[in-house]
């Protein structure tokens, strides 16, 4: 019995040798920057987070043609409905290439749209908010993409390979995005109406806080911001990418001639960079969980569009 039991255990003592040597192979190559393959062995919760963060930025893309999309039949001119529809349609492209992204770490499409659709997987939160008037087109493209481009040029050199990759392509239409929403506002702002400049100023007092908290919570109360920058899935912090944006943003704001609604909003001599006012992540939780001025409209327009265009 017992040369029975050692020949039992020899396998999964060899088994766990093995597994051992991988996370060691693994570490090390994260450790020196390199990258990781859909065919390189990767530990599950590695794979998880990865589905979990690249699903939802897949579904953040689909839902974010919702606020803009109800624009397109309404928009000022020629011009600007033709730069929106194909602003919309290259959304819907970034969804796409992450979706297939996400397949590679041995999911499928039909199950990431089936958790979106169930509630059980979340997109940003910034799209549960409406779209008000022509300015907050404009708003979205420079704030809400700016926000974006910085979250996500980090991302390029993201530690698993078919997420960089089709990161690489997404920024740079998104740099487009936001440079067409900054054209648009400044249109607006020199060469616009007295209402249409206050039309302006709504739109970024509305849209300025959700726009800070596209970065998610302060590194001291974010649950994967650690072990994602370990692994190299991130590569700045929650805090350094927002203090980035609003360093950017500030002169932007100038030039515009828009007010940034924190009177707390002061350069900070020392840090060599912007301090600002409380961020209200009671309003980001609560938008989350499904709370939201648009929430329940957004997923209903997603259900609904998935149920008609069966086929």
């Amino acid at each position: 019995m017992y040369t029975q039991a050692m020949d039992t255990m020899a396998p999964i003592q060899a088994q766990a040798g093995e597994d051992v040597a991988r996370q060691q192979r693994f570490d090390q190559r994260i450790d020196a920057g390199g990258f990781i393959e859909a065919k390189d062995w990767m530990p599950e919760h590695y794979r998880k987070t990865l589905l979990r963060q690249i699903s939802q930025h897949a579904h953040s893309e689909i839902v974010g043609m919702l606020p803009e999309g109800n624009w397109i039949s309404r928009a000022p001119t020629l011009k600007r409905k033709a730069i929106l529809l194909a602003k919309v349609q290259d959304e819907g492209g970034h969804g796409l290439y992450l979706y297939a992204a996400a397949e590679t770490l041995g999911t499928s499409r039909d199950q990431m749209l089936a958790a979106l659709h169930e509630g059980r997987a979340k997109y940003s939160s910034i799209f549960n908010y409406p779209t008000l008037t022509w300015a907050d087109v404009g708003v979205i493209g420079w704030l809400v993409d700016g926000a974006a481009i910085m979250n996500q040029v980090p991302l390029c050199r993201c530690s698993y390979a078919p997420y960089a990759r089709a990161m690489v392509r997404i920024c740079r239409e998104e740099s487009f995005h936001q440079r067409q929403g900054y054209d648009a506002l400044l249109t607006m702002m020199q060469q616009g109406s007295a209402a249409q400049r206050e039309m302006v100023q709504d739109a970024v007092d509305r849209w300025w806080w959700p726009s800070l908290m596209m970065f998610g919570p302060p590194d001291d109360q974010s649950p994967n911001s650690a072990l994602s920058m370990r692994w190299g899935i991130k590569r700045i912090s929650n805090d350094e990418l927002r203090r980035k944006f609003i360093d950017a943003t500030v002169p932007q704001a100038k030039v515009l001639g828009v007010t940034l609604p924190d009177p707390e909003l002061t350069w900070n001599e020392a840090r060599q960079s912007h301090d600002h006012g409380p961020i209200d992540w009671d309003e980001f939780r609560r938008v989350i969980a499904g709370d939201g001025p648009c929430n329940r409209e957004r997923l209903a327009a997603r259900v609904r569009a998935w149920d008609e265009g069966a086929w």
